[in-house]
């Protein structure tokens, strides 16, 4: 059994999906794209979510806190 959550990136608003498995967090989901979970908020319907939460959420959006270049 798989599990799906779709992830914004923003700035940018792009949109990757995460397929994982039940009792993934969103720290794991992170690592797997090659983001680091310190450089990030993660937020739904403008709330903060731990990045060791398990993933619940379907959409989430991922707003980067820091510069990347």
């Amino acid at each position: 059994m798989s599990m799906k959550c779709r992830l914004v990136l923003m700035p940018g608003d792009e949109v990757v999906e995460y397929d994982g498995k039940p009792g993934d967090t969103y720290e794991q989901a992170l690592l797997s794209l090659g983001i680091n979970p310190d450089t990030v908020l993660i937020l739904c319907d403008k709330r903060s979510i731990p990045q060791d939460a398990e993933i619940k959420e379907e959409y989430v959006e991922i707003l980067s806190t820091c510069s990347r270049g």
